[in-house]
């Protein structure tokens, strides 16, 4: 696989370095051969080139079985118009993949069980995926603008039935292979792209007759992903609240240096680790890498079609997990190995290379 690498800014190409170094070594036990290349987004291709989305960097995507990245934005450039910042570069990248479907998946890790705020009985069991509709709403929606001497500023939410029906689709084939529920999270009591979604929606259930569908408003569906967040299976939704539910289901995981996604549906799929650029930490090798090894994961599953090596990367987290290894956003209160960002990538890439060498070992017998 030719993978293209955006390090991105902030803590991007701190955790980004131990997530390759997990893709490569595993991905040769299984005999698939990566070969990466380095290029520059958001506030690290502005410096470099003036811009956050360089036609070097989007050609190079474009060339790609897949993109991975690490982060973009920095503090550095919050006085520059919107359409200059570095997360335009993100968005700008989305556009151009065409990747519709955000995958996020927030799975309750029983060795985390101190380091979320929620109590044990509340969330043990969990295992969502949060479907996020990527390249449409407030986003992207036209027209938008920002006028710094004026006292006004808009954006529009805008959703299209094609739009729509397209990621719920992918809902409804992911909820098949899970539990068979598909929770659709809206605002229809209130907006009218919201309405188009439900109907749609429900409209598209009927083509999936084993699996139960069910409509959330989100600011409901936000209240129960921290009161009995294990009610959920698959939970569809437009590109702002998916945006925000998935951020808050952290709590399941203890943090959002855990949670991976991945974007599919375009020409070229898109991983990344769904915190941010973290710019209070960077460069001093504290962060989690262990979203964005997570991600690695999704990356084989998805791009690699391979569920073994996938197996493999998930397997190395809960090892390192299990074993007791924390880095201070899951530290808790009784951690007694606290590791740096480069520790913990070493472990997580030694323990999925073991597992990788049983798994091969397994099947070839």
């Amino acid at each position: 696989m030719k993978i293209t690498v955006l390090p991105g800014d902030g803590v991007g190409p701190e955790v980004t370095r131990e997530a390759v170094r997990v893709l490569i070594d595993v991905g040769a036990i299984f005999g698939i051969a990566i070969e990466t290349e380095e290029h520059l987004i958001g506030g690290a291709a502005i410096k470099a080139a003036g811009t956050p989305l360089p036609d070097e960097t989007l050609r190079a995507c474009d060339d790609s079985d897949a993109v991975f990245l690490g982060a973009v934005g920095s503090p550095e450039f919050d006085d520059l118009l919107p359409e200059q910042r570095p997360e335009i570069g993100l968005l700008g990248l989305r556009r151009a993949l065409g990747g519709f479907a955000n995958l996020r998946p927030a799975k309750a890790i029983p060795a985390l069980i101190d380091s979320s705020p929620l109590r044990p009985e509340i969330f043990i069991g969990t295992d969502l995926l949060i479907v996020r509709e990527l390249l449409g709403g407030l986003y992207f929606g036209e027209p938008r603008g920002f006028d710094p001497d004026s006292a006004e500023a808009f954006n529009t939410m805008r959703y299209g039935i094609d739009e729509i029906d397209r990621v719920a689709r992918v809902a409804f084939e992911l909820a098949k292979g899970r539990k068979g529920k598909v929770t659709s999270v809206d605002k229809a009591n209130v907006l009218e792209t919201s309405r188009l979604w439900r109907t749609t929606v429900s409209e598209i259930a009927k083509d999936y007759p084993s699996v139960e569908l069910e409509h959330f408003l989100v600011d409901s569906c936000a209240m129960h992903l921290v009161t009995n967040p294990s009610q959920f299976d698959v939970i569809l939704t437009e590109n702002l609240f998916g945006d925000i539910l998935s951020d808050e289901a952290a709590v399941l995981t203890g943090s959002l240096g855990m949670l991976p996604s991945a974007t599919i549906g375009g020409k070229v799929d898109l991983y990344e680790p769904v915190h941010g650029s973290a710019p209070g930490i960077a460069g001093q090798n504290v962060a989690n890498p262990l979203g964005a090894i997570a991600s690695v994961a999704m990356l084989f599953r998805h791009t690699g079609k391979s569920e073994s090596a996938a197996k493999a990367v998930e397997d190395g987290i809960t090892k390192v997990l299990e074993e007791g290894y924390r880095t201070v956003d899951i530290a808790g209160e009784n951690c007694h190995k606290l590791v740096s960002t480069l520790e913990m990538g070493s472990l997580a890439a030694r323990y999925a290379v073991d597992s990788a060498n049983f798994s091969y070992a397994y099947h070839a017998v």
